[in-house]
């Protein structure tokens, strides 16, 4: 590992900036921000139940996951074609390479939309689509995993998962979303194991409002490689231990937490904890049109919040690509950028 150089506060933002990060945790719906919701309603002859994007914006305040979901939800329908879905992946991925994210494994369903009667096609091959455009045209490397609705019924997951096939070649992992409370991992064992069969990589959505409990069953149950949020973890020490020592990647979203009310406030997140536990925990903005930030945000507002140094800074950074689904000549060559932005800051 490098030495790091104590940063001083007032220069830890562009450092935050500059650093090479992957972002693991972003669902391509929570990036649709009001002003392009509106752009893509006015061209595909839709309404929007809110008179402008101040309106709409107004309406981002919410009390709890499943206020966040209702209203995530209704947006969704201004999406209708394949250039839809590309222009939308498209607008995060500039985002994205702004913030010298180099690659981003991108969270999206089938379900919402098959529901407003699209085929899960049009779906896969826009976001691919801007994916390959991204990697010619940004230099970032990105990837589609496809996750299960878990307030749906394991049956339409196997439907949703038989959708996809023909296209297997354009994703890389599946993961479990959306409601958590109540709908515990094992509700979703064979589909899971239907893919792990398959060949995809496994991640699942665990312990965010939901109990420790819930991330024991993604681990023995589902058999996932990285739990998505994790923050409750912290209220079993040996489901930390277990963490600490299989090195189970957690991909954290603080300003996702702050909006949903699992911490009252960021001086109050437990990220700075998890990482002196021995935590590989990374930093992400899981719907960041909806919750406040894109990834750089996250890691500014927290480090202040928390008072989090350049060392935190590198180890969630390197902790990023040791999570995600990329080769290993690839995470010693994001590693290597990396350090060197370190060892070239002053």
């Amino acid at each position: 590992m490098l030495p790091i150089k104590p940063v001083p506060a007032e220069r830890l933002p562009e450092l935050l900036r500059r650093m090479p990060k992957a972002e693991l945790h972003m669902h391509i719906e929570g990036s649709l921000e009001p002003e392009q919701m509106f752009a893509l309603a006015q061209r595909n002859g839709l309404s929007v139940p809110y008179a402008d994007v101040a309106a709409l914006r107004r309406a981002y305040v919410f009390n709890n996951l499943q206020e966040f979901l209702d209203i995530y939800h209704a947006g969704t329908l201004v999406l209708r074609t394949e250039q839809d879905f590309y222009d939308m992946a498209w607008a995060y991925l500039v985002r994205a390479a702004a913030d010298n994210v180099l690659h981003t494994e991108i969270f999206f369903d089938t379900q919402t939309h098959t529901g407003h009667g699209l085929s899960a096609e049009v779906v896969i091959n826009g976001l691919h689509r801007a994916c390959v455009d991204a990697q010619a045209q940004l230099g970032i490397s990105a990837v589609l995993i496809l996750c299960f609705l878990r307030h749906l019924s394991e049956a339409e997951a196997f439907e949703a998962l038989e959708q996809a096939l023909p296209l297997r070649d354009k994703l890389v992992g599946v993961g479990l979303a959306s409601s958590e409370l109540g709908h515990p991992p094992e509700k979703f064992a064979r589909v899971f194991a239907k893919a792990r069969a398959l060949g995809f990589r496994l991640v699942a959505h665990a312990g965010e409002e939901g109990p420790p409990a819930y991330i024991w069953s993604a681990l023995d149950v589902l058999k996932v490689e990285r739990i998505d949020h994790g923050v409750q973890a912290l209220r079993d020490p040996a489901l930390v231990a277990r963490l600490v020592h299989e090195r189970i990647p957690l991909t954290v979203c603080p300003l996702s937490n702050l909006k949903l009310r699992v911490f009252s406030s960021l001086t109050e997140h437990n990220l700075g904890r998890m990482l002196e536990a021995g935590l590989v925990a990374t930093v992400n903005s899981d719907d960041p049109a909806y919750f406040g930030g894109y990834i750089n945000e996250n890691f500014t507002q927290t480090f202040a919040a928390l008072g989090l140094t350049a060392r935190h800074a590198y180890q969630l950074a390197r902790n990023s690509f040791a999570a995600s689904f990329i080769d290993a000549s690839a995470r010693r060559a994001y590693h290597d950028r990396l350090d060197e932005v370190f060892e070239t800051f002053e």
